[in-house]
């Protein structure tokens, strides 16, 4: 059980080498190492799927605004809607984070209370 276990870990590590934006890889790797009560190294991989995923909704955020013509009042534009519809604040930071992201913020805060937990 426990080769069949490092086999998946193993197989996991490699499709999240690759960067891809697919969040089952994580999320297997997040809950293999949780099992084994291994924070350090599901910390790492929360991480790495936050960086992934925020670089992909930066990229998807620029495509939408390339090749228009007046970018800046488009942009202009959409931070009043986001703002006035409460998405944003006033500084144009978003309210609340999509989902994969979201749930991987908040289980990111209790793994790092974990190791500060296991450190004392």
């Amino acid at each position: 059980m426990a080769d069949d276990q490092q086999e998946d870990i193993q197989e996991f590590e490699a499709l999240v080498k690759t960067g891809e934006a697919d969040p089952h890889p994580y999320e297997r790797l997040m809950i293999h190492y949780r099992k084994q009560k291994n924070y350090k190294e599901e910390l790492r991989v929360i991480n790495k799927a936050i960086k992934v995923f925020a670089d992909q909704l930066s990229r998807q955020e620029t495509a939408m605004f390339k090749g228009a013509k007046s970018r800046t009042t488009i942009q202009k534009l959409s931070s009043q809607i986001s703002r006035s519809a409460g998405l944003t604040d006033k500084k144009g930071k978003p309210n609340y984070l999509p989902e994969p992201l979201a749930k991987w913020e908040k289980r990111k805060q209790t793994v790092e209370e974990k190791i500060k937990k296991d450190k004392t």
